[in-house]
């Protein structure tokens, strides 16, 4: 028996758990070899979908399952497979063919299983693509294969916030559109967010509501951490999730999760 048996703890990934700097700071790998070796599960809930997360996986102690996609995909990396999946609705492709029409300088990015495709992709889009290290298709919505298991907008903030709006008002009932960065509108189908995410996967594991804990950098996070018995964040968070109320911690470079676990060892 170990003193962080049915805690489950969950992290967002970039700019959380891995840094700004690109790396997993070994503070934090130090922190969930205790807390697991402790009886703790460790899962990452990340708005990256399958494909540009998986070649990051090897790298995290995880032994719990990863919420993937803001929460539209559930995935164990240890047995390799896909536990739970949502799509985007059928009409996503004139949806969203509509909300580029009426703001034209929008960038789409959209999921169709482990592939990728684009239209009218700006310089964000290709720094996003980078980053990720991923091939993609460039065509138009009407060539795109669906369903779509999430869609991203990239521009700048202040294009995107009317966007988000706007969506909301006219398709609130069919998409959660949320941003996972200043110039990244994440969209998934409704219902399907980290908070969400984390809840199914924690009735997966038997953890009670009140030992789950979570930690994350921005407004696509607040879903899970309104989970988290102390929600956690780093110093360098959005804006809207200081103001939402979470606990900030250090810079996720300085390894925010050995801070979070450095709590828990005097709680537990």
């Amino acid at each position: 028996m170990g003193k962080f048996d049915g805690l489950l703890l969950a992290s967002d990934f970039d700019d959380t758990l891995y840094g700004l700097d690109l790396r997993i700071p070994e503070r934090n790998l130090e922190a969930l070899r205790y807390f697991i070796g402790e009886g703790g599960r460790f899962s990452i809930s990340t708005g990256r979908a399958h494909r540009t997360f998986a070649p990051f996986a090897h790298l995290v102690p995880m032994n719990a399952p990863a919420v993937l996609s803001n929460g539209a995909a559930i995935y164990d990396f240890q047995a390799d497979k896909m536990l739970e999946q949502t799509c985007l609705p059928d009409s996503a492709p004139s949806d969203l063919a509509e909300v580029m029409e009426r703001f034209p300088s929008l960038s789409l990015e959209v999921y169709y299983g482990e592939d990728i495709y684009v239209c009218n992709p700006n310089e964000i889009t290709f720094a996003h693509l980078k980053k990720v290290n991923c091939d993609y298709t460039r065509c138009p919505i009407p060539d795109m294969p669906t369903p779509w298991v999430k869609g991203i907008f990239h521009q700048e903030r202040e294009v995107l916030l009317p966007v988000q709006t706007w969506m909301l008002e006219r398709f609130g009932d069919k998409y959660e559109a949320i941003f996972s960065n200043p110039r990244y509108l994440e969209l998934t189908r409704k219902g399907s967010s980290k908070g969400g995410g984390v809840a199914r996967v924690a009735r997966l594991l038997s953890i009670a509501p009140e030992h789950i804990y979570c930690v994350g950098d921005n407004q696509n996070d607040i879903p899970m951490l309104e989970l988290s018995a102390i929600p956690f964040a780093p110093a360098n968070c959005a804006r809207e999730v200081k103001d939402w109320g979470a606990r900030i911690l250090c810079n996720c470079n300085d390894g925010v999760i050995g801070d979070i676990v450095d709590m828990l060892d005097k709680l537990y």
